[in-house]
């Protein structure tokens, strides 16, 4: 079977930002966006910095608020669904409260055609015609878990 994984940064390198981050949301919403990394990056962190801050958004309580999307993005947040909608995207859910893995990261069981942002446990990622496009193959061979996902309409 042809490899459905194509490397993509969302274009994070092209925006001077080298070594790695946690910044999986800012990269799969510029990829399926098409918009520049620097632009989603800014949105993002402005977002972070406005929320009300707790213990599980980082695992520690923050002394001052940082406004930064390097450290990752709670997107069960108001602010991001709404910016997700803003941009044109509508949210499928794909597992309910008690019912198991119904969708895999595979190309087989999602949709063939489309700009998609895939939620995924501790994860996000690009899902573009069949293809997925991120830093690394985050499909742990198509048995990872799709929870839902951002689909561009």
């Amino acid at each position: 079977m042809e490899s459905y994984f194509q490397y993509n940064d969302g274009g994070r390198s092209d925006s001077g930002y080298m070594g790695e981050a946690r910044d999986c949301v800012a990269r799969s919403v510029a990829i399926a966006a098409g918009l520049p990394y620097q632009d989603v990056y800014n949105e993002l962190a402005k977002g972070n910095a406005k929320q009300r801050v707790s213990i599980n958004d980082l695992g520690y309580i923050p002394k001052r608020r940082v406004r930064t999307a390097r450290n990752g993005i709670n997107t069960k947040r108001k602010w991001f669904k709404d910016y997700m909608i803003s941009l044109g995207f509508t949210w499928t859910p794909t597992m309910q409260i008690g019912s198991g893995c119904t969708v895999h990261l595979t190309p087989s069981e999602l949709p063939a055609h489309g700009r998609l942002v895939l939620s995924l446990s501790k994860h996000c990622a690009a899902f573009i015609d069949g293809k997925l496009l991120d830093t690394y193959d985050c499909s742990r061979d198509g048995t990872r878990c799709v929870y839902g996902y951002w689909a561009l309409t």
